[in-house]
């Protein structure tokens, strides 16, 4: 029994190899933080928190990948490799700007897709179209930042975009040959579980193709980590996370790939909760979990 589609059995059946995904910082900015729409970002936002590339500003994207391919292979026995622009937002940008980006790529053989971190409103069908250009040659994904599907909970946290957004950016994404992974956060202040389930179903509705699953922590000089120290929010508990992610799982379709299913982040910048940097503890624990209870992706998707 499967208790969910790991990325890593994904990647195996699509190109027959352990692929490695590498993470870079292309130099992009993001709006909720330059001024455009906010200068303080999301409640939780620190960059370093979980991008350690943005600690190594200045590398150039070449060199970037370079050192990860050969990382990959050394460590991971890897012979493919997906190149991750991850820190920030990844379309905020011209569009020539963008291309002359992720052609980086394009010097190495071995690189076998694309993936964009980005937020649902720093996406437009001219954007679309070069991203969409990759698709002939690379598996791309688009990763959109969603962490809820209530507005009221994007408000709180400071997001400074709406579900509305995010449905639309899905809407002119699709059908182009580009992979969609949202990205969620449980445990965001003010939600119950039942609001978290009715994230995991209205992803499952969408038809999304896959799913990045994080668990809400609170770093240094953060907005949430103030509402720490002050009492104004409480942490998630390991045992109340597995239990929520679990079921939460339990209400995708079986067919969309998980991505990721917790968190890291430096030891010298986390708060609350100190769990989450126990990664192959929890994603063990929480396999666990779902066998012994014959639990699996989708089984409560009505």
């Amino acid at each position: 029994m499967r208790p969910y589609y790991k990325f890593s059995e994904y990647l195996k059946e699509r190109f027959g190899c352990r692929v490695h995904k590498i993470t870079v910082d292309a130099g992009f900015n993001c709006p909720n933080t330059d001024g455009t729409f906010s200068k303080d970002g999301c409640i939780f936002c620190d960059n370093c928190a979980f991008s350690p590339s943005v600690r190594g500003k200045n590398i150039p994207i070449e060199r970037q990948i370079e050192n990860g391919m050969e990382r990959g292979r050394r460590r991971y026995k890897a012979k493919k490799f997906i190149v991750y622009f991850q820190p920030y937002s990844n379309t905020y940008a011209p569009a020539e700007i963008l291309k002359e980006r992720y052609d980086a790529v394009r010097k190495f053989k071995d690189i076998a897709g694309i993936s964009i971190g980005t937020r649902p409103d720093c996406i437009d069908a001219e954007k679309l179209a070069v991203i969409q250009a990759y698709a002939k040659e690379y598996e791309v994904w688009l990763e959109y930042g969603l962490q809820s599907i209530h507005n009221k909970t994007l408000k709180f946290i400071n997001r400074n975009h709406t579900y509305e957004d995010f449905l639309k950016a899905v809407e002119i994404t699709k059908n182009r040959g580009i992979k969609i992974c949202a990205h969620v956060i449980l445990g965001l202040p003010g939600e119950t579980k039942e609001n978290m389930f009715e994230t995991a179903k209205e992803c499952s509705r969408l038809g999304l193709d896959g799913i990045k699953i994080h668990p809400l922590h609170a770093v240094k000089g953060t907005a949430l980590g103030k509402m720490l120290n002050e009492g104004k929010y409480i942490p998630l508990k390991l045992e109340s996370y597995m239990e929520i992610v679990s079921e939460f799982l339990c209400r995708l379709n079986p067919e969309m790939v998980i991505q990721r299913l917790t968190a890291d982040c430096p030891e010298e910048i986390l708060l609350a909760p100190e769990w989450i940097n126990k990664k192959q503890f929890i994603l063990t624990k929480i396999e666990e979990k779902m066998l012994k209870e014959r639990l699996t992706q989708g089984c409560l998707l009505k």
